[in-house]
């Protein structure tokens, strides 16, 4: 009698030292801001990035990013991704542009997460960021159950509303076994331009407070600042400005204790794959 194969475990890149997932729980938070903001603030400190949309149903990567022609199909059949700002990109935003709607599946999902991490020719990365999109459903089973995670940074704004939502993020990253490197606090406070009186418009200090809780790192605050949003409109993250720039500063501070978290646990998890 035949038995039932077991399926494949998560397999490493070959090449890619690290992946990271960014989620948040909860739509409009800024998670998508920060993904690319991110990524875009490790490529200009020198390290070697990519970036996968895997917001399947809303697709903003491209739009932020300035980029959305189709990404070339190299003779292996492999996918070669589109750069931007000095990062390589993916996404099915390239794939089925402009406003119509993507209408699929689980089963569907899983096949095209596969494809973004398996069939893309990443070459050699230092990090791989993944923009997942809000909740806690299918995309992110298909992602921890495709390649092994580095860990995860979870981001809310400082809310209530938010912050219940980014619980959830916690505890589904902790029930796939994904280590949290941290917790970011977007729209964090306002300071108005003209008397530059600081409004809390969404609360303030909530996602600092839960990281306390979790016991986990609080990696930082990110200001509410038009400055910021009309970045992304244009396809011209903030980080581009440099460190000199206030909201820009914000960002690369966050990914320099990504970076060196992200490094710690991944040889944190060598350390343990050696014993045992």
């Amino acid at each position: 009698m035949a038995h039932a194969q077991t399926p494949p475990g998560p397999q490493a890149l070959p090449g890619v030292s690290n992946i990271i997932a960014i989620g948040s729980g909860k739509g409009g938070v800024g998670k998508t801001t920060l993904a690319v903001n991110l990524s875009t603030a490790l490529a200009k400190m020198g390290f070697r990035v990519g970036l996968i949309d895997a917001d399947i149903y809303g697709p903003n990567v491209p739009l932020m990013m300035g980029i959305g022609q189709q990404p070339r199909v190299l003779a292996n059949n492999q996918i070669e991704p589109l750069v931007a700002h000095g990062v390589k990109l993916i996404s099915v935003g390239f794939i089925s542009p402009g406003d119509k709607p993507l209408v699929m599946r689980g089963p569907m999902l899983h096949q095209i997460i596969r494809q973004f991490l398996q069939q893309v020719e990443w070459g050699e990365l230092d990090f791989l960021l993944v923009d997942l999109p809000p909740g806690t459903g299918d995309v992110v089973i298909s992602l921890v159950q495709t390649v092994p995670l580095t860990g995860a940074v979870v981001i809310s704004t400082p809310s209530d509303v938010s912050l219940q939502d980014a619980r959830k993020a916690l505890e589904m990253f902790h029930q796939v076994n994904v280590e949290v490197l941290g917790l970011v606090e977007n729209m964090s406070q306002f300071t108005c331009p003209h008397c530059n009186q600081v409004i809390d418009i969404f609360s303030r200090g909530g996602a600092e407070r839960l990281a306390k809780q979790s016991n986990l790192a609080f990696l930082g605050s990110i200001e509410l600042d038009s400055e910021i949003r009309h970045g992304g409109d244009r396809g011209l993250p903030i980080v581009l400005a440099g460190e000199g720039n206030h909201h820009a500063r914000q960002f690369f501070e966050i990914a320099r204790k990504v970076a060196e978290r992200a490094v710690a646990q991944s040889a944190k998890d060598e350390n343990i794959f050696e014993i045992s």
